[in-house]
Parts: C-alpha cells; sequence; structure tokens
C-alpha cells in the first residue's frame, strides 16, 4: 500500500452502535463495513500513524480507501517554486496589497506597480509587462476596464508568463480566469462572451466605454477586498504549484462573479473565442 494517510478534509469517526463512518469533503457521510478488521489498527493506518503490518483484511478496507480518493502518499500542500517566486502586481492597491500580503504567506515574491490608466500608454506597453521575466502578471482595478488598457497583457500567454486580472462594475466585481498558455481565455474573450450573452449589449458596451454619470462611489470594504484577493491568491498558487482544481468548473474556463454588498461568489463557465478567418474579397 503506497498510500496510508487521509487526505485533507475527509475525516473518519466512530458512530455508536454502529460502527465508523467517513465524512468526504463534500460534508456527506459514508458508512464503513468493516468486517473482522481491527477498527483501531484501521484508524492509526488512516492517520498515517500505524506502526506494525495490516493483516489481509486491513489491506483492502484501506486500498476501497485508496480507490474512493480518500488517501495521499502524505502532505498536500506543495511549496511554491523558487524558481517561479517573481509574481507582477498591477492596478488599484486597495486590492494589490492585502493580495501581495496573502501571495508572500504562500511563498512568493510579489512585485507592486502603481496603478495605469489608460492614457498612460508606456505603462502598460509590452516591454513594461514582460520586465523582469515575472511567472506571473496580474492586475486589479477598482472600476471597469477601459477600451484597450489589457490588449498587451492578453499577449502575456504566448511569452510563457500567466496572466490573471479582476475588476468591478458598481456592486459587482469579476475575477476573469487565468490564462497560462496562447489557447486559454484572455480578457478579450471573456468582453465578447459577456456581450453575447446579454440582451443589454448595447448598454454594457456603452457602460465600459463611458462616461458614466453616478453618485458617491462605491468603496471596497476590508472583507470584499479580501475576498478577492484571496480567490486571486488561491487561484494563482493552485496553477503553479499544480494543486488541482475544487469546484464544478475548471479554473481556467471559469469567470466568477462577486457581489459586493453579500460576498456570494457564482461561477460561470467561459471558453476562448476562436479566431475568426477574414472575409474573401469579392471579385472585380
Amino acid at each position: 500500500m503506497s498510500h496510508s494517510q487521509l487526505v485533507p478534509g475527509v475525516e473518519v469517526v466512530a458512530v455508536p452502535e454502529r460502527g465508523l463512518a467517513v465524512r468526504t469533503a463534500e460534508g456527506e457521510f459514508l458508512s464503513v463495513r468493516t468486517a473482522d478488521a481491527d477498527q483501531d489498527a484501521l484508524l492509526s493506518r488512516l492517520s498515517g500513524t500505524a506502526g506494525v503490518e495490516p493483516d489481509d483484511e486491513l489491506v483492502r478496507i484501506v486500498r476501497a480507501f485508496e480507490d474512493a480518493g480518500y488517501l495521499a502518499d502524505g502532505p498536500q500542500c506543495p511549496g511554491w517554486p523558487a524558481d517561479r517566486r517573481d509574481i507582477r502586481l498591477l492596478g488599484d492597491p486597495v486590492l494589490t496589497e492585502p493580495l501581495a500580503v496573502l501571495l508572500r504567506s504562500l511563498g512568493a515574491e510579489p512585485r507592486t506597480a502603481p496603478p495605469a490608466s489608460a492614457a498612460d500608454g508606456q505603462s502598460h506597453s509590452p516591454g513594461h509587462l514582460l520586465a523582469g521575466d515575472p511567472a506571473a502578471v496580474v492586475w486589479c482595478l477598482d472600476g471597469p476596464v477601459p477600451e484597450g488598457l489589457w490588449d498587451a497583457a492578453d499577449r502575456l500567454p504566448e511569452r510563457g508568463i500567466a496572466w490573471l486580472r479582476c475588476h468591478r462594475e458598481g456592486w459587482q466585481a469579476y475575477v476573469e480566469p487565468l490564462a497560462a498558455t496562447p489557447g486559454d481565455v484572455t480578457s478579450a474573450h471573456v468582453r465578447a462572451r459577456r456581450l453575447a450573452a446579454t440582451p443589454a449589449h448595447r448598454e454594457l458596451a456603452a457602460y465600459w466605454s463611458g462616461p458614466r454619470t453616478s453618485g458617491p462611489p462605491v468603496r471596497f470594504t476590508v472583507p470584499a477586498a479580501g475576498l478577492l484577493a484571496a480567490l486571486l491568491a488561491d487561484d494563482l498558487s493552485r496553477w503553479i504549484t499544480g494543486a488541482p482544481d475544487t469546484g464544478e468548473l475548471p479554473a481556467r474556463r471559469r469567470l466568477r462573479r462577486v457581489d459586493l454588498r453579500t460576498l456570494t461568489v457564482t461561477e460561470h463557465p467561459v471558453l476562448p473565442v476562436p479566431d475568426v478567418a477574414p472575409m474573401p474579397k469579392q471579385a472585380g
């Protein structure tokens, strides 16, 4: 048996007059039929503290746990790779500052840069984004994304640099999927998909391009900014360490919408937009 320890989130409990039960990572309870196996020996084996060789019946039960995906070789928290610690953070400090704190706690070395405006072409040029050869660029905006601001960053995966971003639209914030390869979802793809999915596509396009008239500005609360930072840090750390995704949708095909009033997160599938061949020229 190569696996002998329960994975994080899976627990075994002794139920009075019912034997053992497994609480899965999803919160469900399943009965364990141990037959003639020694329950104490089984619990020791599952906790990784067993010191003696198991008998055949115990081997059978442990193998059933392994087949169900409830066991692992050892600690399941891979460290941040030393050669990929350089993470470039761009955008508004209300989001980049808590994100930097989380990334440092995970083992990364984030570098922050001041916010970039749509008129500041130098700050989001390809050369500026590639400076220092970061492993990933994360861009956070406390507002809608101006037209063209993220065009250069959408090309980062072609250079082997991961690209992650979020922005706010009123009381809603959007965490876009991480793009790590040329075939992944870019910000331009997300914009196109969102426009195609709503009957108010003209209104949405006008909202993005501005100008917009509003009353008192929406302010990120500390919990809301912390939630967005946590979502971004988790996406980035899972990708860079190879940890498995959580949830029903793949992280690189998932757009998350966060209600900043209730801190409710909803997930929506999003796919890349295929390149369209140019229309053939008419003869004559």
